[in-house]
């Protein structure tokens, strides 16, 4: 087995609420990144944001 660290950020997607708009940001497995400003660019970038596959390769 072996140990190893991880550093930097982690892919997925995050989604704040507040302060006024959303937003979210998704961090791609592959290093793509997305924002979406907005509910309904939110709720479209959450519908198809994954971490387990990548849909950019």
């Amino acid at each position: 087995m072996t140990d190893f660290a991880l550093s930097g950020i982690s892919p997925g997607i995050t989604i704040r609420a507040e302060p006024r708009p959303p937003r979210a940001d998704w961090l791609c497995r592959c290093g793509h990144h997305e924002r979406a400003i907005g509910r309904d660019a939110v709720i479209e970038l959450a519908s198809r944001a994954t971490v387990t596959h990548c849909p950019h390769t």
